[in-house]
């Protein structure tokens, strides 16, 4: 175990502590610190009865303090530790005012980088970040190692600091807005991507792209930074970074493993043909040659990768495959919360696709989506608050190409979406689920949009 955890440990039942935020990542949090006995208060702008129940129920019991409903930030003031939820963002005003005063504000999975007693790995990117993080930790565990997986997806860690051993490995899928004000940086970082995503919350583009640079900001010089070479804004975070560069991609050139002639390959090492792989897409393919590089240094023998990467499975939400009717396949890729996702998604099929999209407006631009749209797609059916500006994206590009095949359906929700689907798709065409956009117009979140969606489909009599 790292040296300084216990002091940590000490020091939290010495602090008056906040935690901002009932949510997942906290929740274990909350009720060890309450368990312990610290001064800790809760902060949420839930009001207490539309709590997790399990929180209202340590609310009672151990009387916590609490601070709910539309204001409870105002209760914010002089507190020693905060630990905030990752959708506040520490450039929040009450934060930088308890920042000024010495308040020391960090995350859960902020302390599991620090504290953990075993190599850690942190993947980031605007797309595909969970993906790789379900690759490096399906890989790891095949190989015989003991993994934790947390972070945006898993379990979240910090009350099991304690039960790591050094030769365990920590593999964490960090998003912007974890990273955003981080001290501490994983010991190897990946960064599959970036392009312009959660615009609606953070100020702009730059500071998005700042918040990513935070997953190796503070590494140390034995640190690994493993790098997407063909992403332009992602290659020159080489310039930043003191320690061991490593790239993924499509050139041959490459030291780690890359993409070529649909094959992942190793150095001139044949590692598998993307046929015989569960998971679709090129861009799935760039991600399993991202996580191969990022773990090279535990793969001691390649020969065994194949059979591993062949029963990889797709993950949930993630081009997806529901079921076959009639010759039409149904995919569900409700994880797609942007353009670009919906791009991937798009560029995966030969078939011609029924394409139903549209959510809740993260202020992304779609133009990006039309011309592929118009190449790709069949019949697009739209829904959700982002519909018309999806609709009138695709249409600038249907009036300049004069292409007249494309059919545009605009609906108000997901059921009439798969009704309207199933009547005008024809075998042989795939349905893909891919709103481009996110989810909270209509669902509490993306997981939830696919799970509907999947019970609708199946819910379809042939």
């Amino acid at each position: 175990m790292k040296e300084n955890y216990e002091f940590f440990k000490k020091e939290l039942k010495t602090k008056k502590i906040a935690v901002l935020g009932a949510g997942v990542s906290n929740i274990p949090l909350l009720k060890q610190l309450a368990r312990e006995n610290c001064d800790v208060t809760l902060f949420d702008q839930k009001e207490k009865e539309n709590i997790n129940e399990d929180i209202q129920k340590l609310i009672n019991e151990k009387k916590l303090k609490c601070f709910l409903g539309q204001n409870y930030l105002e209760g914010l003031k002089s507190f020693d530790i905060i630990f905030r939820s990752p959708s506040l963002l520490p450039n929040n005003p009450y934060l930088k005012e308890e920042e000024s005063r010495g308040c020391y504000i960090t995350t859960e999975v902020e302390e599991v980088i620090k504290y953990a007693p075993c190599k850690v790995i942190g993947i980031t990117g605007s797309k595909g970040k969970t993906t790789t993080t379900t690759i490096v930790s399906k890989i790891l565990e095949n190989l015989g190692y003991n993994v934790y997986v947390g972070g945006n997806i898993g379990t979240p860690l910090f009350t099991k600091i304690e039960q790591l051993k050094e030769t365990d490995i920590v593999v964490l899928e960090l998003s912007s807005f974890q990273l955003m004000g981080m001290r501490t940086s994983p010991d190897i970082a990946v960064i599959t991507n970036i392009s312009p995503d959660h615009l609606d919350i953070h100020g702009s583009y730059e500071e998005y792209i700042n918040a990513k640079k935070y997953i190796f900001k503070n590494a140390k010089k034995n640190s690994i930074l493993v790098l997407n070479s063909e992403d332009e804004i992602v290659k020159n975070f080489a310039h930043e970074f003191e320690g061991e560069v490593r790239y993924f991609g499509t050139n041959s050139n490459l030291d780690t493993y890359y993409l070529k002639e649909n094959k992942i390959w190793n150095k001139e090492k044949e590692i598998i043909d993307t046929k015989k792989l569960i998971l679709k897409g090129e861009h799935n393919y760039i991600n399993i040659c991202a996580a191969l590089s990022a773990i090279k240094d535990f793969i001691k023998d390649t020969s065994n990768l194949e059979a591993i990467l062949k029963n990889i499975p797709s993950v949930p939400h993630r081009l997806e495959f529901v079921r076959e009717i009639n010759g039409v396949k149904w995919y569900n890729d409700s994880a797609s919360t942007t353009p670009d996702k919906c791009l991937g998604g798009l560029s995966a099929f030969s078939e011609k696709i029924v394409l139903i999209a549209g959510g809740s407006d993260k202020n992304i631009p779609y133009t990006p989506l039309a011309k592929p749209v118009t190449e790709k797609v069949s019949k697009l059916i739209l829904f959700g608050q982002t519909k018309n500006k999806i609709y009138d994206a695709v249409m600038e590009e249907v009036k300049r190409t004069n292409n007249r095949s494309l059919k545009i359906y605009v609906l108000d929700d997901l059921e009439s979406a798969i009704s309207v689907a199933k009547k005008v798709a024809v075998s042989g065409e795939v349905i893909l689920f891919s709103p481009a956009s996110a989810s909270f117009d209509m669902f509490k979140n993306a997981y939830q949009r696919g799970d509907i969606f999947k019970k609708l489909v199946n819910d379809i009599e042939k």
